[in-house]
């Protein structure tokens, strides 16, 4: 297949691309870099050994996602472009609503334009909001509680309409736990800028030094320590499950969502304690106050994944840690 990949170099992106390239498939990326470095697509290529198509740009241009869909032939997008902070979209909502609705507005006008039917959207486990049971599965009550969780259900929204419209318009909604961990050669992984907004980044770097400590947000959680639960899915897991929702559009059309992680949950301070087993090192924390946005515990119901997209998590708790140690330590010699 001919693929669009939109935010492909960012953290999940370029797993995705490697996955994709490394399967055959031919892809072409298109980022703005807001949160991403141009220095990736090198590493893609150092990992799969060939280069993936890349356009710097933003995926709400239509003519330009126009042009790079004719010009490469496209036949199906995964579009992961989009804001991913639940506690900055607390604080800035219409940032998210601008970039995350908008930019797939755009990305969807320009398939309709050049005639593409398949995609497969980043969404999230954020729809669901505070669980009202466990494990939650896919038809579990949409109670959003924070902007960036409502964008993603806004799209998904979007896209049901149009699939209805388009009978022959296929889209798999992928809705993420926790992804984590890198690729095994340590060239790709997570590296937000700024302080990180998720736990493992901001471990990996209270590890090396780099901040001075660990926040945990909440420590009176009804959870058996107090911290929050989270299911924790390894990222190169995440991206193999793109290729299997690709895989499933070449003969399902109409709306389908998957919810994407391990079936059970980790304490962030289990996280902790792994993530020292496997480097060696010791991660201060303090707890602080809750984070607005945040739910106490949280994991998925994989079955429908396992069943129609044959996709199912392998990879453990301890490969999550070790690879996103590995890829810390690739970057302090880099």
């Amino acid at each position: 297949m001919n693929v669009l990949l939109t935010g492909g170099c960012g953290y999940i992106g370029s797993h995705v691309a490697v996955v994709l390239m490394s399967a055959g498939h031919r892809v072409s990326i298109v980022d703005n870099l807001s949160n991403s470095s141009r220095t990736v697509v090198d590493r893609i290529s150092a990992i799969v050994g060939q280069s993936p198509a890349f356009y710097c740009g933003d995926v709400g241009d239509v003519e330009l996602v126009r042009s790079i869909i004719r010009e490469n032939s496209i036949d199906s997008v995964i579009h992961l472009a989009g804001f991913k902070s639940v506690g900055e979209s607390v604080q800035l909502p219409l940032k998210y609503y601008q970039n995350n609705i908008c930019g797939a507005l755009g990305l969807l006008q320009a398939m309709e334009a050049e005639s593409v039917s398949h995609l497969v959207f980043s969404s999230s486990a954020t729809i669901y909001g505070d669980p009202q049971y466990l494990p939650v599965d896919e038809a579990h009550p949409q109670h959003v509680i924070n902007a960036y969780g409502r964008s993603k259900l806004h799209i998904e929204d979007m896209l049901r309409d149009v699939s209805a419209a388009r009978p022959s318009f296929g889209v798999v909604c992928l809705r993420y736990f926790n992804p984590v961990g890198a690729h095994p050669s340590g060239f790709i992984g997570d590296r937000p800028r700024g302080i990180p907004n998720n736990l493992m980044p901001y471990v990996v770097q209270v590890a090396s030094g780099e901040l001075e400590r660990l926040r945990v947000f909440g420590g009176d959680y009804p959870t058996p320590d107090g911290t929050g639960v989270r299911d924790y899915i390894h990222v190169m897991d995440l991206a193999e499950g793109h290729v299997a929702a690709l895989n499933y559009l070449s003969s399902h059309s109409g709306w389908h969502a998957f919810n994407l992680g391990t079936g059970r949950g980790y304490s962030v301070l289990e996280m902790v304690r792994a993530f020292e087993a496997e480097s060696g090192q010791t991660i201060p924390f303090e707890i602080t106050d809750r984070r607005q946005g945040d739910v106490a515990c949280s994991y998925a119901d994989i079955r429908s994944a396992a069943r129609e997209l044959n996709w199912r998590a392998t990879r453990s708790l301890e490969d999550m840690c070790s690879s996103a140690w590995a890829f810390q330590r690739r970057l302090s010699v880099d």
